[in-house]
């Protein structure tokens, strides 16, 4: 005790202090406890923090040692630091501005939004608890508060997320909560005000094509296991969790996430596709899988028929007789016919595959001289195709000569045979009855089928090919004329012109033959609604200005026979007239066809389609293309030079 009454203790350093006797009374002020609870407040408050600002070790001994001789307070803590000049920065401002700092960053970074915002949160209670600073009962840190919200952005106000119980911790004030805002910014959620809109394309629509068909044995595929398969295909969580879970978005997104049907391990030990042979159950060719990949049994199919005149030079582009721009989907099949094709077989067959590209393969193809028949199918259904047989005919009485005649093919699809033929006959304005006379020869000269077995023998007959198949498409250069002289005919197109050709097809060889069944028994065709094909100047719309003035004529046609009613169902019958590399103008025909299922007692082709044509005409599409993106990128860079003369 000193002279003014006051008791001095002395200094004894923490590793001498006696645990067992205490250094000082009842009322004095014990630095050694002091010091161990703030140790443990800050341990407890970084525990699960990195981030933390730490207080320096020779600040803080500087802080705790104090002198034995000057006088404290019994009960009060002393302030952690103590500014000594202008430089010096209390630990609550360099607290407030490393958690500003962290804000901002979190900020500018979306990515690292959340763990800012989590270490602020774990932050809070530790801050509050070494930022607020009692003297004589009252708050002294209250100016830095005060800055502090002076200073801190106004919509850190706004977008507050914590709970009360983080920002009010133990009852303090709320001055306290300026440090510790949040930078997280959350939205509220959004509600539908209404239904969602139909879906237009989703998996039941009857317009998707093959690969979007659920398998009847997996319908519960699609019921279970949503989240599951979402997570397994979006490796992204933030993708995920901005997706709206709706009937609408599934069944939207199920061509997605099912391109190809799923297949159960004991699927593929039971199933045996041969022992369907007999009855037809479990086949590959059965009706299980028929309405997998078909559900309404209607495949679609595309003919074209052109004479090229010979021409050696193909259009630049074929897009617009394979691919008109009027059509929604493109066929399963493609079956195209050349009459005095050009003389580059091969060339012509990859300018076909370059058109349809990756989606279709060639399956095959025949030739009878200059006729040339070519088959493509999607690559996809080449499965389910018998092997391919052909023949042909020729109707000259020179039989080397093969610029007349025919070539036909003929497959098996499921349980659904097809017979495709192209032919040319003799032409002439008045030879009519020689026409007749190579639809004859043609129906019973064509041997097919060879091996594939008939489908339905009890309706087939041997002197005619087109009775040994279910679907038949006949095509090609008929030459059959109009019986009219040039005049007249050009006065009716002139009246009827983009009208119904009933007032010209009164006039028409074809027309008049089938009528009174002296050819193409039991053929239909599509109404005509397009003008002559035959016969144009090269290169214009203009028809024969030689000095023959040949008459404008339908000699290209399409014709088709089913042996079930109704089985085939024309969808467009036109002409192609933006090729005019011909004297003839293409025409196109779009048909569906019902297929029925069949049984695994035919040779199947297995998979079987010619692999250098396909190579081939992708090269050259892909080869096209970056050439096409060349010129486009050369021409943007020419427009934006300017010259100076």
């Amino acid at each position: 005790m000193n002279e003014n009454g006051e008791t001095i203790v002395p200094f004894q350093p923490e590793d001498e202090v006696n645990p067992e006797e205490p250094p000082c009374g009842k009322d004095s002020f014990n630095v050694d406890g002091v010091n161990k609870r703030t140790k443990k407040e800050q341990l407890k408050g970084t525990n699960n923090s990195s981030e933390v600002l730490q207080i320096p070790q020779d600040e803080r001994i500087k802080e705790t040692n104090i002198s034995p001789y000057q006088p404290h307070p019994p009960s009060l803590p002393k302030p952690p630091t103590v500014g000594k000049g202008s430089r010096n920065i209390s630990f609550e401002e360099k607290l407030r501005r490393r958690r500003l700092r962290s804000s901002q960053e979190s900020l500018t970074d979306p990515a690292e939004t959340g763990s800012s915002t989590d270490s602020l949160r774990e932050d809070a209670t530790p801050a509050l608890s070494s930022a607020l600073e009692l003297k004589n009962g009252q708050i002294s840190g209250r100016g830095n508060f005060d800055q502090a919200a002076g200073e801190s952005p106004p919509f850190r106000e706004r977008c507050s997320s914590l709970p009360e119980a983080d920002k009010h911790p133990r009852g303090q004030s709320r001055l306290a909560e300026q440090l510790a805002k949040p930078s997280r910014i959350i939205l509220s959620p959004l509600h539908a005000t209404g239904a969602f809109p139909p879906v237009e394309y989703n998996v039941a629509s009857m317009s998707l094509r093959t690969t979007n068909r659920i398998d009847r044995d997996c319908l519960d595929y699609g019921k279970r296991g949503l989240t599951e398969r979402l997570h397994r295909n979006f490796s992204d969580s933030r993708l995920l969790e901005t997706m709206v879970s709706d009937s609408a978005s599934v069944n939207s997104m199920k061509s997605t996430f099912s391109a190809l049907n799923p297949i159960r391990p004991k699927d593929v030990r039971n199933r045996s596709f041969l022992e369907g042979s007999v009855l037809g159950n479990g086949a590959l060719l059965g009706p299980e899988e028929l309405d997998r990949y078909f559900p309404d049994r209607h495949v679609g199919i595309y003919v074209a028929t052109w004479n090229m005149q010979g021409e050696k030079g193909l259009p630049n582009n074929l897009d617009d007789l394979l691919l008109p721009t009027d059509t929604e989907f493109a066929q399963d099949f493609y079956i195209i016919g050349v009459q005095e094709g050009c003389p580059d077989r091969r060339e012509w067959e990859i300018r076909l595959q370059e058109t349809l590209g990756p989606y279709y393969v060639m399956l095959y193809a025949a030739a009878h001289g200059v006729l040339y028949l070519t088959v493509f199918i999607r690559r996809d259904l080449i499965w389910f195709c018998s092997e391919v047989e052909h023949a042909t005919v020729t109707t000259r009485i020179i039989s080397q000569i093969k610029t007349k005649g025919a070539v036909g093919i003929g497959f098996t699809f499921f349980g659904t045979s097809f017979l495709f033929i192209t032919s040319h006959f003799t032409s002439g304005d008045s030879k009519v009855y020689e026409r007749i006379l190579d639809y004859n020869k043609i129906i019973e000269a064509l041997a097919l089928p060879r091996c594939l077995p008939d489908t339905n023998p009890y309706r087939s007959t041997a002197s005619d090919v087109t009775t040994r198949f279910d679907e038949v498409f006949w095509f090609g250069d008929f030459n059959f004329r109009l019986s009219k002289d040039r005049g007249g005919i050009e006065a009716i197109l002139n009246q009827h012109i983009r009208e119904d050709m009933g007032p010209l097809l009164q006039h028409d060889q074809l027309c008049k033959e089938m009528k009174d069944g002296s050819i193409f028994k039991g053929f239909q065709e599509a109404p005509i609604h397009f003008p002559p094909t035959y016969k144009f100047d090269i290169g214009c719309d203009i028809y024969d200005s030689t000095s023959k003035q040949r008459t404008p004529s339908y000699t290209d046609r399409i014709l088709y026979r089913n042996r079930q009613a109704d089985d085939i169902k024309v969808v467009k019958y036109t002409s192609c007239s933006s090729i005019k590399t011909s004297d003839h103008r293409p025409v196109i025909g779009m048909f569906q066809v019902k297929i029925r299922p069949g049984r695994d007692n035919i040779p199947l082709g297995a998979g079987q389609f010619d692999r250098p044509v396909y190579l081939e005409g992708i090269k050259r599409r892909i080869t096209r293309e970056l050439k096409r993106r060349e010129a486009v990128m050369k021409n943007q860079s020419n427009s934006t030079v300017c010259s100076i003369s």
